[in-house]
């Protein structure tokens, strides 16, 4: 599916800066601009400043500092004109669970001054882009945790946003439920809407993100496609080993020769390499036999843990 990306420019943050009253610096200062029809995606451990941003270019959390201009208005000034014209998909389901399927979409448009029959005819099609059509006269409580969050994104097209904000869109899925909600936000992102999201999963920022930053302490420390940042972060392909316990550490000095980057980890070592199968051929002429080898495609997650680390961040 080919979707254009218009030069026009929608979202503009410069000097981007976000502290809490505690003094928690959670945005320090980014720039980044998003256009027209393309989908952006921000990636980084917890912490990094994610949701923050989300946050301020939802127009539901002021700026510290700098500016951020969206749909040619400025969020510091125009908060409710721009509200008008965006969705919000947020991280935790917000539905009415005491009300059906239907009434959740009817009740949600009110809030924007739709008329009765506007309203009912737009919850019709989104119930249709949902595929929760059979489910419209359901109660929500009564929903799989992937039908409601099909939900939660037919509402928050009810007002026909230009932009739409997802925040960890597809957590706690299955992997079925996944690719059903991939499929409607290609379908999205085909007819026009512009698509701003965060993600732990890495997998989905590169089969959905045009272009994407990762974020690193309420820093920008990478921006680019998904292809540019491997290319730039990452070698081609991956070789990784496994060998018995206590055998990693010793192994990994003779392997160092072998790549242009080796990492050990508790349960395997990682050589970075341009072609995963020749430096197998390597490692078998030293005569180091692991227990296990793989030859990958460097991915998007190896571009991730090389940038923020692998320490875990609560």
């Amino acid at each position: 599916m080919t979707v254009t990306i218009s030069s026009e420019l929608l979202v503009q943050a410069s000097a981007l800066r976000k502290v809490y009253d505690s003094g928690f610096v959670a945005v320090d200062g980014i720039d980044f601009q998003l256009r027209r029809g393309e989908a952006f995606g921000f990636l980084g451990p917890n912490g990094a400043g994610k949701s923050s941003t989300m946050r301020m270019l939802g127009c539901v959390s002021p700026l510290s500092a700098g500016s951020l201009r969206m749909l040619g208005l400025e969020t510091a000034e125009h908060g409710p004109e721009i509200r008008a014209r965006i969705g919000v998909v947020p991280q935790d389901d917000t539905l009415d669970t005491e009300l059906t399927v239907r009434e959740n979409l009817l009740i949600y448009g009110r809030y924007f001054g739709l008329g009765r029959a506007v309203i009912r005819e737009r919850a019709e099609r989104l119930l249709e882009f949902a595929r929760l059509t059979d489910k419209a006269d359901a109660q929500v409580e009564a929903l799989s945790g992937g039908m409601r969050r099909r939900l939660t994104i037919a509402r928050a097209l009810v007002n026909e946003p230009e932009i739409l904000l997802l925040d960890e869109p597809t957590t706690g899925l299955d992997p079925q439920a996944r690719h059903l909600l991939w499929e409607r936000l290609y379908q999205l992102k085909a007819d026009g809407v512009t698509l701003v999201l965060t993600t732990h999963y890495m997998d989905e920022a590169e089969q959905l993100c045009d272009r994407l930053v990762v974020m690193d302490a309420g820093r920008i420390v990478a921006e680019g496609s998904p292809q540019d940042l491997i290319r730039t972060h990452a070698t081609r392909e991956v070789l990784e080993l496994r060998f018995p316990p206590g055998e990693q550490q010793l192994t990994a000095g003779r392997l160092a020769a072998l790549a242009e980057r080796v990492e050990v980890l508790p349960d395997r070592v990682l050589l970075y390499c341009e072609d995963g199968e020749t430096a197998l051929a390597a490692v078998h002429a030293e005569r180091i036999t692991p227990l296990t080898a793989l030859v990958r495609r460097a991915s998007l997650e190896d571009v991730f843990l090389t940038l923020t680390g692998r320490t875990l961040v609560d």
